[in-house]
């Protein structure tokens, strides 16, 4: 297997871990804006079976460090305009897990910051929990989807290049 086809399937892993996260804080949102349940109750499609889960900041916090750790390691299969988006997606991603590193830290060590009731991250300080998370997944989301694109579209002339010059 050529490092290219092993870049593809990783990419295409990672790529539907990403969609999947997404769609469950979307899930979210429309549980309490679009079914009216309180916020506490709203926990996406797998929380329904495994509340224990969204409730545990440790799987929020090793989402977190899993897409970091994907960006890094997928970052080299990308160029030009591509790696222009994947690299804003890191820089995006860097924050969120500094955020959730936040959480995870407060809720481990028992205590919290600011005076709040509960492990609060700096954003969340000005915005609810739930439509931080939902705008945090879809800002570091895009960018990754438009590189994936912009990537794809790259190979694809490139190979339309070679075939139409091998034709000749």
């Amino acid at each position: 297997m050529t490092h290219a086809n092993r870049h593809g399937i990783m990419l295409k892993l990672f790529a539907g871990i990403m969609i999947a996260h997404w769609l469950e804080h979307i899930v979210q949102a429309y549980q309490v804006y679009g079914m009216g349940y309180e916020r506490h109750h709203a926990m996406g499609l797998l929380g329904q079976a495994y509340p224990w889960l969204v409730h545990s900041e440790w799987m929020h916090f090793g989402y977190a460090v899993l897409t970091f750790l994907g960006l890094v390691i997928l970052r080299d299969g990308f160029s030009g305009t591509a790696l222009g988006w994947w690299k804003a997606a890191l820089i995006i991603q860097i924050w969120h897990l500094f955020e959730h590193t936040l959480l995870f830290a407060q809720a481990q060590g028992r205590f919290t910051l600011w005076g709040a009731s509960e492990p609060t991250s700096v954003l969340q300080l000005f915005w609810p929990r739930i439509e931080l998370h939902l705008f945090y997944n879809s800002i570091v989301t895009v960018p990754i989807v438009v590189a994936m694109l912009v990537s794809a579209r790259g190979r694809s002339r490139a190979s339309h290049i070679v075939t139409a010059a091998g034709s000749v």
